[in-house]
């Protein structure tokens, strides 16, 4: 989730933005801008920079894993059908 340090500040700015008749209001405006702010976020469902980094390193994990077992299975694959279907040919009678 976002720091609450960034949503005071960004409620700051936008309050500080009000015309100077409504600067009484300042603070309340703040706690609203807030409030809304942070329940917006939270619907959105985001997430910090550091799990998302973590995440793209699982990621970029999972999907070297993927590639060398791909070339596992194309190994195996490339070693003949009978080997690939599962019987031996130095056991074929016949």
């Amino acid at each position: 989730m976002l720091d609450p340090k960034s949503l005071d500040d960004m409620a700051r700015k936008f309050a500080s933005n009000l015309p100077p008749g409504l600067r009484e209001f300042q603070q309340e405006m703040e706690r609203n801008f807030r409030t809304t702010m942070q329940s917006t976020f939270n619907r959105l469902d985001l997430v910090t920079r550091e799990e998302f980094d973590a995440q793209a390193k699982v990621l970029a994990r999972t999907r070297a894993q993927l590639e060398a077992l791909e070339e596992r299975v194309a190994a195996l694959e490339g070693k003949g059908p009978e080997t690939a279907a599962g019987t031996d040919p130095s056991t074929d009678e016949g």
